[in-house]
């Protein structure tokens, strides 16, 4: 007997050891697929994933392998070699939500994906915030409501932020009450993908980097109904969320859509003053999908907000109404064989309607202002993928950006410049946007160059056709540049980059981009408004030539397996190097006064000019350590110096030294953590924008969770444990606020949060 054991041992080993295992992986979510079935074709041989998408089988590179899966699309693949990784694609795959999959041979380079946004929620104000965690990232604040991401100080135009794949939606507000981060709810974001700089042309003209908001969608769910209702409470400013979503699948159809209602109050800050914060917004999403069959899925998007009651702690004027509307109609086609693999086609439309008034500023008893504005986006992208064999994988395709805006500004004037009241007070109006608009047409080709599994590289190039317009200059305007009129511009963009894949989970990368943007609306029309983080009013030129980055960049990343204690260790490492031609800034014309109170400092306004040399250098460092026992040590730094060399000073709102630390600990039914973030003196400033020296400063938060009922997820948190009295040196100064001098505004003190969400 024990003869035999020890043969079927014998046996069962050396059939273990011939054969092959190979690797399933879902495309989107970078998780191992099980119950799988792979057969040998043309033999008996097959056999079945097992929970960590491994399969053990006997093949040779001449076999052709037959993959099947309920969930997913079936596949034949030739040419096998053990131990590769198998990428699937789910029968209902998603349009063109996601740009970047995991996967190191499609990827653009120097990208990352920020995801878990709704695992562990302890309530997030808008859409901004959730970048606050994002390494290298910083927040733009002029109050609680417009918050503008910033990334390697880059912002605004200079990155080209976007939502599912490409749909795009501009602000109709020339000070950036509304940007695009308000139109999405934070709770709807499932993940966020960053491209750190002009190293793809897929998406979009771009100088400093490419942002992808991805709102949750029905097709990841197989239920035939499903949703969730979600509420949170912060205890600084009496603050409350509230959101109900819904989704399921009806045959081919898929359904989802959602509400919600956000009610803030003013916050206070760490010494205990109240910060003019507050404001109340309603918004809802529907959309619906169909799959005529496997290989094409029709998807429509519409979602609308309201703002009401909007105070902005650090501009002029208060947002009366702010009402967007925004429309997306995406196809995508999947190819079963050839060389041509696929179309992705997307149409969006947006509108914004936007109303501010000065009516509870001080300003409002010398001058009674309201401006009523409104911006039209619409657009669209058709894309081919093509696989020209197995080295080479080709995007090609045309894309289109309309921008438009309008409106006017209405100023009565009820005191002289002395302070006396005027018998008859007199009435302006100013022409906001000077009915302009920005048409972007571009065409673009990226490839894919597999050289071996090691070595990939990635080439790139794009062309754009910019045609501007100003319909109805202001008379002042036309005078400062009375050759106005219709304008042609072309840009090029390109990139080459080149991944190396040292061992499993090691990766290398070198790039290069050239990314290029032409000047935005506010900086070749606006009219002598006040729009900075400074007291001066601001002209614009139509006359401005593009800025563009040439970005160098080397990044190093990696995974580390243990079998004991500690399960593995991550860390990246990247390190940029940015030359800027034609960088736009505003500059002091002593040729020209400012139109609203002529003889308030500062009396000369800027000009938006190009610089003739600058650049921007810096690096971010990331690490993380996992323990089989559910504890996570992580760390992350980042820095980014700025030059200005035309002045000799820093470039605007260039970010201090960031340091952040964690803590965390986790298992099936509850997880905590203690985040602990130290932010450096900012030195690096530029006076001529108004800058001063910021102080550093450290906050602690403690956030805790709990799954511990089913389907019920509750979120608390302690933030600004310490009750810190602080502000971040991008954050505006208070603006026409009666209790306050222009000093940047003032973070919130201690704020105790909790949501809880409840799936059904």
């Amino acid at each position: 007997m024990r003869i035999l054991s020890i043969l079927l041992f014998l046996s069962s080993s050396l059939l273990l050891q011939a054969q092959s295992k190979i690797s399933l992986v879902d495309e989107f979510s970078m998780e191992p697929i099980k119950d799988a079935t792979i057969q040998v074709k043309g033999s008996s041989r097959a056999a079945v994933s097992n929970k960590n998408g491994e399969v053990f089988i006997n093949f040779s590179e001449e076999d052709t392998l037959q993959i099947r899966h309920l969930k997913y699309r079936k596949q034949n693949i030739s040419n096998l070699k053990p131990g590769e990784v198998i990428y699937l694609e789910r029968f209902t795959f998603r349009i063109s939500e996601i740009l970047l999959l995991g996967n190191p041979q499609i990827d653009p380079a120097q990208s990352l994906v920020k995801t878990n946004f709704r695992d562990k929620v302890v309530q997030p104000k808008n859409a901004g915030e959730l970048f606050s965690d994002i390494n290298g990232f910083s927040l733009i604040k002029r109050g609680s409501y417009a918050m503008d991401p910033s990334m390697r100080a880059s912002q605004y135009e200079q990155l080209n932020i976007q939502f599912d794949g490409g749909t795009k939606a501009m602000h109709a507000c020339p000070s950036r009450m509304d940007p695009i981060t308000t139109l999405v709810n934070p709770e709807e974001v499932s993940r966020i993908e960053i491209i750190k700089g002009p190293f793809s042309v897929r998406y979009g003209n771009t100088s400093g980097g490419i942002i992808n908001l991805v709102t949750d969608n029905a097709v990841e769910t197989t239920d035939t109904f499903s949703g969730s209702v979600s509420s949170g409470y912060e205890s600084n400013g009496n603050s409350m969320v509230n959101m109900v979503q819904l989704e399921g699948r009806l045959n081919k159809w898929d359904l989802s859509g959602n509400f919600s209602q956000r009610d803030y109050g003013n916050y206070e800050d760490g010494e205990g003053r109240s910060i003019p914060s507050s404001f109340r917004s309603l918004g809802y999403n529907l959309e619906a999908g169909y799959s005529f069959n496997e290989s094409n899925r029709l998807k429509a998007g519409f979602r609308q907000s309201f703002g009401r009651d909007v105070k902005h702690a650090g501009l002029m004027m208060d947002t009366d109404e702010d009402n967007s509307s925004i429309f997306s109609l995406d196809y995508k086609y999947r190819a079963e064989a050839g060389k041509f693999k696929g179309l992705t086609a997307k149409l969006y439309y947006s509108f914004v309607d936007h109303i501010m008034d000065n009516y509870k500023r001080p300003s409002f008893n010398r001058i009674e202002a309201i401006s009523m504005v409104k911006a039209t986006t619409y657009g669209g992208k058709l894309e081919a993928e093509w696989k020209l064999n197995n080295k080479w994988r080709l995007f090609s395709g045309i894309d289109v950006t309309n921008l438009s805006r309008d409106g006017q500004r209405e100023r009565l004037v009820k005191m002289n410049m002395t302070g006396e009241a005027l018998a008859m007070p007199m009435e302006f109006k100013d022409k906001v946007w000077q009915d302009s608009y920005i048409n972007d047409y571009g065409v673009f080709a990226e490839t894919r160059f597999i050289l071996n599994k090691k070595n990939i590289f990635n080439f790139g190039a794009r062309i754009d056709h910019i045609v501007s317009e100003s319909r109805d200059p202001e008379e002042s305007f036309a005078e400062l540049y009375p050759e106005i009129g219709k304008r042609n511009e072309q840009l090029f963009s390109g990139t080459v980059a080149y991944k190396h894949l040292l061992k499993e989970n090691y990766s290398l990368e070198l790039s290069y981009g050239r990314g290029a943007r032409p000047a935005n609306m506010e900086e070749r029309y606006i009219a002598f408004f006040n729009i900075g983080r400074d007291p001066y009013e601001y002209v614009g030129n139509p006359n401005l030539k593009p800025e563009v980055n040439n970005q160098f960049e080397l990044g190093f990343k990696g995974k580390e397996v243990y079998i004991g204690t500690l399960k593995n260790f991550n860390f990246s490492v990247s390190a940029f190097y940015s030359i800027y031609e034609n960088y736009i800034v505003g500059l002091v014309d002593e040729s020209l006064t400012r139109k609203n109170m002529p003889t308030q400092p500062p009396v000369h306004p800027k000009v938006f000019r190009n610089l003739d040399e600058a650049y921007k250098t810096g690096f971010e460092l990331s690490g993380e350590l996992v323990f089989k026992s559910g504890i996570k040590l992580g760390t992350g730094l980042a820095y980014t110096y700025t030059q200005n060399e035309d002045l000799g000073e820093s470039l605007p709102l260039s970010p201090p030294l960031v340091s952040r630390s964690r803590v965390e600990y986790e298992n099936s039914k509850f997880w905590t953590g203690i985040y602990y973030n130290i932010t450096a003196d900012q030195e690096n400033i530029a006076p001529s924008f108004g800058e001063t020296r910021t102080p550093g400063y450290s906050l602690m938060d403690l956030k805790a969770g709990t799954t511990a009922i089913k389907n019920l997820n509750i979120g608390v948190g302690i933030l600004n444990v310490f009750d810190k009295y602080y502000y971040n040196h991008l954050n505006f100064a208070f603006n026409n606020q009666a209790d306050f001098t222009r000093q940047p505004i003032t973070e919130p003190g201690r704020n105790f949060t909790i949501f809880i969400n409840y799936n059904f």
